[in-house]
This record gives C-alpha cells, structure tokens and sequence, in this order.
C-alpha cells in the first residue's frame, strides 16, 4: 500500500482484568502523526499495559519511538509494561530507545502525623546547627582579625555604618517620634483618669530607653540593612564572586560578613540614643498639648524615674539585634541559590529570621535583667 492510502496509525485502549491493553491499527510511518495515549492512560490508573499488533497494517521507527514512550511512561508511574510479548526485532529496538534514568514517581502516602513532627524536628535541627556554625565561623574570624587588625577591612566597615547609620536617621527619627507620641497618647487617656498625668513623663522615659528604641530601630534596620546584606551577598553568590574569593584565597566570612556585623554593632547603639532622644521629644509634645505639662517639668519627671541601668540596658539589646541583623542578611545571603528567585528568597529570609531572632533575644534580656535586678 503506497504512504498516500495508508490507513492513519491508530493506538486504542482497551481496559482488561489486569490493566489495559494497547490495540495498534493503521500505519505507522516516521513521516505521520503519532497518537497520544498518555492522557487517557493516565485517567485509568492501569497496574499493567499489554500491546496488540495483530492489525497493524505498516511499522518502522514511529511505532519503536511510541513503544519506547509508553515503557518509559509507565516506568515513572509504576506500571507493569509488558514489552517480552512483543517481536524479539521490535522489542530491542524499543529496548535501545529506553530512558533508563527515568525515575518512578513514588506513591502518595497518607500524612502521618509523627513523621511530620519528626521531619520538622530534623529539619529544625538542620537549621539550628546551620546557625551554630555560621557563629561559630564570625567568632574565629573575629579572633583572627583581632591578632592581625591590618588585615580587617576598615574602609569597607566605614561605608557600611555610613550606610547603616547616617543613612538611616530619617526614618528612624520618625518612627521613634511617633512611637513616642503613641506611648505618651495612650498612657494619657488612662493616667488622666487617675489623675496620674505627670506619669506620663515615666511611661515614656522608661519604655523608651529599655525597649522600644532599641525595638524599633533593629525592626527598621532588619527591614532595611539586613535585607540589603542578603541581597548583595546573594547576587555575589549568583555571579559567583564568592566563589572567586575562595579561589583567591580569601575568605568570605572576613571579606564580606565581618565589616557589616562591626558596622551594625557599632551603629545601633548610636541610633538607639537618637531614637530615645526623638521619642521622647514626641512624648513630651502630646504631654504639653494634651496634658498642658511644660517640657522642662516632663524632663524632670522623667529623670527621676529613669536612671543609666535603663539606659545600659537599652544599649546592650541595640549591640546585640545590630549583631544579630548583620549576620542573619549575611547567612542567607551565603546561603541563597544562584538565581533571581533564589536572592529574592533569601531577602525575605533574612528578615524572618532577623526579626524573630530580635523577638527571642529580646524576650531572654527581660528575663535576664529581671533576674538581676536591672
């Protein structure tokens, strides 16, 4: 029969006891289209695919090509293909054509609920010693510049706490403002109640200076530096500059993570006195519009109350969430894949993680300070 009357090569699915079974019909020539079976089988579900060639009509390489599919198919899926059934020609040719790196797609299995736990608690496990190690890896860094303090990167230090700090002021003075203004607010509607109106001056000074300084300028910082750390290192690592100082010899914990954690632990102290400084500037605003209490008469109540333990301890949070936010942006930045999506990841990461990290440390500072009596 000449190509131009062949028959269309046909491919039915018959469903047996077994699985199904594949009826070929028609001619089956390189030069035609080929049908397509895999939606269908896929609708099935079979545990096993026979192949019927009794009216096959004309073969060559389309039918071994379509053979191969099939096998290949059902290897993925964990299907039984019986190809011993067919001609000892047509089964090593389609033997030949075979993916043999075709890797099953393994059974769904239904959700155990300690597997999940125990996935979680590996995982968990995984990221905490992740962590330990990046610590671990700054402070033998930090030792080592300290014996060699020629070789620590002072210029680049400089231009992160330009950048971390006097960068920054704008926005945190104005979120210290209004942190203040909320504080003063909020405890003005209750004390007036009370009559306790100069205490006021006493909610600010000491919120201000053991806590929310220090807060808000690390949730500022963890927003705005922290990500810009992890998105610099992350784009670094995707055109594989990192790579290019290991190849130099250089490590990249000295060259790259280092300057930015001294930069925020030198800064956030000092952008904590600025915070303090403008918050209570905007308590003291509400507390003579709302309360008519003149500023010098707030300033004085408030050093009453507060004393340079609240101070210290503000600073010490501020040096610690400035350290804390460097080397979260460092570590996910080190850590993002070498693609677009991969750096935008590790940006949002390195916020997550810095912010929670504050929250965490912030929560052992209270405790600890109770404990001894700061």
């Amino acid at each position: 029969m000449s190509a131009s009357h062949d028959a269309p090569a046909l491919a039915d699915l018959q469903t047996t006891a077994e699985g199904i079974r594949v009826i070929f019909g028609g001619a089956w020539r390189i030069t035609a289209k080929r049908p397509d079976w895999t939606k269908s089988a896929a609708k099935l579900k079979p545990a096993r695919v026979d192949f019927d060639l009794e009216q096959i009509e004309y073969w060559d390489t389309s039918l071994v090509l379509f053979i191969a599919a099939a096998s290949n198919w059902c290897r993925v899926h964990g299907v039984f293909c019986n190809v011993k059934a067919l001609p000892e020609s047509l089964r090593e040719m389609v033997l030949h054509f075979e993916d043999k790196t075709a890797v099953p797609i393994p059974a769904d299995r239904p959700t155990d609920f300690f597997a999940t736990v125990g996935r979680a608690s590996i995982e968990f496990w995984d990221r905490a010693m992740q962590y330990a190690r990046f610590v671990g890896e700054c402070v033998l860094s930090f030792a080592y510049l300290a014996r060699n303090p020629t070789k620590f990167r002072w210029r680049d230090t400089l231009a992160e706490m330009q950048r971390a700090g006097a960068m920054a002021l704008p926005i945190t003075g104005l979120i210290a403002f209004l942190v203040g203004v909320i504080l003063a607010y909020s405890g003005a509607v209750i004390l007036r109640q009370f009559g306790g109106d100069i205490w006021v001056a006493d909610l600010v000074g000491v919120t201000m200076t053991r806590e929310m300084a220090a807060m808000m300028t690390a949730i500022v910082l963890a927003g705005r530096t922290g990500a810009s750390f992890a998105a610099e290192i992350g784009n670094m690592r995707a055109n594989e500059e990192v790579d290019a100082l290991t190849t130099l010899g250089i490590r990249p914990i000295d060259f790259l993570v280092i300057p930015r954690i001294v930069a925020l632990g030198l800064m956030m102290p000092l952008l904590a006195l600025y915070a303090n400084a403008l918050g209570v500037v905007g308590g003291m605003a509400i507390a003579w519009g709302l309360l008519d209490i003149p500023p010098p008469a707030f300033w004085v109540e408030m050093l009453s109350i507060v004393d340079a333990s609240d101070l210290m301890t503000g600073m010490i949070k501020a040096t610690t969430f400035g350290a804390i936010i460097g080397m979260a942006g460092c570590l996910r930045g080190l850590q993002a894949e070498r693609s677009a999506a991969g750096v935008g990841e590790a940006t949002t990461s390195a916020v997550v993680t810095a912010i929670l990290l504050i929250i965490v440390s912030d929560a052992i500072f209270a405790v600890l300070f109770n404990i001894l009596g700061w």
